[in-house]
């Protein structure tokens, strides 16, 4: 028996060799793995004396040869193939072991060149992988350095390794070759500046964790990391405390760290089945985390909370006063942190980034039956050339900052959504209502059980979408809003902008909407 082994990573590969040689099994090998066997007193053959031919171009062609290629594809159940080694005085190869240039390690180093990127595309280790996995009956492949006891143990107790493995390592290969060629093509693609949707589409991401169910308890899910230097995002948050992430402690708490990003000022974000239940910006994090917990101290229970300022010792004290899923801040103070972790349950993350907004080139995947959606992310936000006071009533300074405020609120709220805010505090958010003003009518509600009956009286109103009749401006005049900004784009826009005329109602229109569905 033969082995070929040629890896970049030779991390353990010194103890395989040892051992294959302990079980009879010859070793063929290329380059610094060579060097490296040879320099460990492991007995190896270098690939030239089996090629014939010399290592050439600085290491580019070593193992493109038949002599390489022939001993990995021969089926030992085929006699036209056994004769035909025969005749060419051509070995069989029986093992594998490759792992390929560290692509994916150079692209991510600061300042990599194009040529240092090109240079480090694995030619030979992917032509041998998928050699070796089409002829897995034969020949036992090892992609996966964590493979290497699996078929060492089977040898040392089998004498050989089993058909079903030889499988699963085929299907490893492939998933690995698969992904190696993704990072290559999506690189490529990012360096020529192509922000455009390809025909094909292919994506490559690496499991973070497996969870212990999705959205339910009888779904499977895992989380998974997309390759590439990804800042602000919960990939890279640090757990603290508490039991691990479910699907949807994740997918709930991404979406208020999308909503946080919009804000550089202290601010706070309640949210609760993704969608944001209390909002509070001010000029210190304790103050906006009042505005926040009382915005809607009902559904904040059990909910997430994400916070872009340190944690003090004083916010932790009410933070823990309440239950809660998840808290996400960039930093925490060590008694702060202690008291927190008091509660066993709750998840405290720290996410030092927590600021950084998603690129611009990032995708929103979507999937449905039998296909996927793909949209770019709503990286916009406001166009201030593009905002248009459409009423004679101007909104006042106050106004203007709390409209803005709610915009940035209602885009990320479920369609149809609405938002009501004062002195830069949500007092109502209407959520994914089928009709605009159901989630009109909904807000006015909340904000009257919730916070006082005269909430609403001075507020500001935000809108996904725009009003396709006059009956929302209706309800926010009886509710006492003074202003209200939404993307207009309605053929029936003029009928809200008279009736926002007729009541002094500011109207401030967008030319942008924010569905999100």
């Amino acid at each position: 028996m033969r082995a070929l082994i040629s890896v970049s990573d030779k991390t353990g590969i010194v103890d395989v060799a040892k051992q294959l040689v302990e079980l009879g099994v010859e070793i063929i090998s290329t380059g610094g793995t060579y060097q490296k066997l040879k320099e460990e007193n492991v007995p190896a053959i270098e690939i030239s004396d089996i090629t014939g031919f010399p290592e050439c171009l600085d290491g580019r062609v070593k193992t493109l040869h038949p002599n390489v290629h022939a001993g990995l594809l021969a089926m030992r159940s085929n006699p036209e193939h056994m004769k035909q080694l025969k005749e060419l005085n051509i070995d069989t190869i029986d093992f594998v072991f490759v792992n390929l240039y560290p692509f994916k390690e150079t692209i991510l180093k600061d300042d990599v060149t194009r040529a240092e990127a090109v240079e480090n595309i694995d030619i030979g280790g992917p032509t041998m992988l998928r050699a070796a996995a089409k002829n897995y009956q034969d020949v036992a492949v090892v992609v996966d350095p964590a493979d290497y006891d699996k078929v060492l143990t089977e040898l040392k107790e089998e004498g050989e390794v089993s058909l079903d493995t030889k499988f699963y390592l085929m299907q490893k290969v492939f998933a690995h070759t698969s992904n190696y060629d993704t990072m290559i093509a999506n690189y490529l693609k990012k360096e020529r500046g192509d922000d455009s949707l390809p025909e094909t589409l292919t994506m490559t991401f690496e499991k973070v964790q497996d969870m212990r169910y999705g959205e339910n308890p009888h779904q499977k899910a895992a989380f998974y990391r997309e390759i590439g230097k990804k800042q602000g995002s919960l990939v890279d948050a640090v757990q603290l405390n508490g039991k691990e992430l479910s699907f949807n402690n994740i997918n709930d708490t991404n979406g208020a760290l999308e909503l946080l990003k919009e804000f550089t000022e202290p601010t706070v974000v309640a949210c609760k089945h993704g969608n944001p239940c209390g909002v509070g910006s001010a000029e210190n994090i304790m103050d906006a985390w009042t505005k926040a917990f009382e915005a809607d101290k009902t559904s904040i229970f059990g909910g997430i909370v994400v916070i872009n300022r340190p944690v003090t010792l004083e916010l932790a004290t009410e933070l823990k006063k309440i239950f809660l899923e998840v808290i996400v801040a960039p930093e925490y103070d060590s008694e702060g942190l202690a008291l927190l972790q008091q509660k066993k349950n709750v998840r405290v993350l720290q996410l030092k980034d927590i600021s950084v907004p998603q690129s611009k080139d990032a995708l929103d995947l979507k999937k449905v039956n039998g296909g996927l959606i793909v949209q770019g992310i709503d990286s916009e936000l406001l166009v201030e050339e593009d905002l248009k006071v459409v009423t004679e009533v101007q909104p006042s300074q106050e106004q203007m900052e709390d409209l803005r405020f709610a915009w940035k609120v209602v885009k990320y709220t479920k369609s149809n959504g609405i938002a009501l805010a004062k002195n830069k505090q949500t007092i109502g958010i209407g959520p994914g209502q089928v009709n605009r003003i159901w989630a009109t009518k909904q807000c006015f509600e909340h904000a009257a059980e919730l916070i006082s009956e005269d909430a609403t009286q001075g507020a500001v109103l935000a809108s996904d979408a725009f009003f396709p009749f006059d009956d929302c401006v209706e309800a926010a005049h009886q509710a006492g809003i003074k202003a209200i900004i939404q993307p207009g784009g309605s053929v029936r826009d003029q009928d809200s902008i008279d009736k926002c005329n007729e009541y002094g109602i500011a109207m401030v229109f967008t030319g942008m909407r924010h569905f999100r569905h």
